[in-house]
C-alpha cells in the first residue's frame, strides 16, 4: 500500500493517518464526527467551507437516523463537489473528502438506513425518487 496505489483506488493517505475501525462501527456516525470537526475547525473565511460544511453535517445527522431521502445522497455528494477545490486553504477538501467516500463506498448502506427508517415510520411516503445522477429512461440498460 503506497500513495499511487490508494490514489487509484480514489483513496489516499493524506497525512498518512489512518482510522482502524470494527465492522460494528456504524460509518455513517463516524464520517459525521469526521464532518462536525471540519464544521468546528472552519475559520469562517471562505462561504463554501463556512456554509457546506454545517450543510453537510445536517444532511448526515438526518443520515445516521436514516430521517432523509434518496435523492439526499446525490445533494450531499454534489454539496461535497462544490466545497471541494473551492476554499483558500485545505480544508474544505479534507472536509469533502470523508463524505465522498462514505458515498462511494457505502451508499447501499445509506439507502437501507434510509429504508429501515421509512419501513418503521410508515407515515413518510415508501416511493423512492429517482436518484439525481441516472438520466431518466436509462434504468435498466
Amino acid at each position: 500500500m503506497d500513495f499511487d496505489d490508494l490514489k487509484d483506488m480514489h483513496s489516499g493517505l493524506g497525512t498518512a493517518a489512518v482510522i482502524v475501525m470494527n465492522n460494528q462501527t456504524d460509518v455513517i456516525d463516524a464520517i459525521l464526527r469526521l464532518a462536525k470537526f471540519y464544521q468546528h475547525e472552519s475559520c469562517g473565511q471562505c462561504t463554501p467551507c463556512r456554509e457546506g460544511t454545517g450543510w453537510m453535517v445536517d444532511m448526515l445527522e438526518r443520515m445516521k437516523l436514516g430521517n432523509a431521502d434518496f435523492a439526499e445522497i446525490d445533494m450531499l455528494e454534489e454539496l461535497s463537489c462544490q466545497i471541494e477545490g473551492h476554499t483558500i486553504c485545505a480544508l474544505g477538501d479534507a472536509a469533502a473528502w470523508p463524505v465522498q467516500g462514505l458515498i462511494r463506498q457505502f451508499r447501499g448502506d445509506m439507502e437501507d438506513r434510509i429504508d429501515d427508517y421509512k419501513a418503521q415510520h410508515p407515515e413518510f411516503p415508501d416511493d423512492r425518487k429517482t436518484v439525481s445522477n441516472i438520466p431518466p429512461g436509462s434504468e435498466g440498460r
